[in-house]
């Protein structure tokens, strides 16, 4: 991850938080998550951010863990949600993560915030650490150009290509550009399954 993107949510982790708990629900992410992933299974999701996602996909039958590359942040969704695990990891690495140990894989408008030249590397690290037979939700914001917002966060563009590449030979059931219902960006998400053994 961006280590000034790293400072910015560690810093402004509580304000961060209630700007995404404070959002309309984003009922059209929950419908595909619904649809594609495979409930009562081990779920992480990547970037827990706030823990929003994280509490709505466990009360919903999909036991899951958050990650997020902000100590501030995973202080926070913590506090907010004392019943649900969180713990550091940044991609693209995702050190400490063992391989093929998640049925369900979460990355919800995260991998923009790496360098470019990144990308590829982080979406092999979520298909290292999915199962056989799992599967991966992956969205990022869509943007003409690399950019850093106001406060300094990195947002980097590149190619859709760049992310279908890295998932080699992993199917692909959903691939569109479209309106988040919650934050009203433009995002792309991507649900691929990994081939069973």
């Amino acid at each position: 991850m961006d280590s000034a993107t790293i400072a910015v949510y560690d810093t402004g982790a509580h304000a961060y938080c209630e700007e995404w708990l404070t959002q309309p629900p984003p009922e059209d992410l929950q419908s595909l998550w619904k649809a594609h992933l495979l409930p009562g299974a081990s779920t992480v999701d990547i970037g827990s951010g706030s823990g929003r996602d994280a509490d709505w996909l466990t009360r919903h039958g999909f036991p899951c863990e958050g990650v997020d590359a902000s100590d501030g942040l995973i202080a926070e969704a913590s506090r907010r949600f004392p019943n649900l695990a969180f713990r550091v990891a940044r991609l693209p690495e995702l050190e400490g993560i063992s391989e093929a140990c998640y049925t369900n894989v979460i990355c919800e408008t995260v991998i923009m915030h790496l360098p470019a030249e990144d990308v590829a590397r982080a979406v092999s690290s979520l298909r290292r650490i999915l199962v056989p037979g799992g599967v991966l939700y992956l969205s990022w914001r869509v943007g003409e150009s690399t950019t850093r917002d106001a406060a300094g966060r990195l947002y980097s563009a590149f190619p859709t290509d760049a992310v279908r590449g890295a998932l080699a030979a992993m199917p692909i059931v959903y691939d569109r550009e479209e309106t988040s219902v919650s934050s009203g960006r433009r995002v792309h998400r991507i649900i691929a399954r990994r081939a069973a053994a």
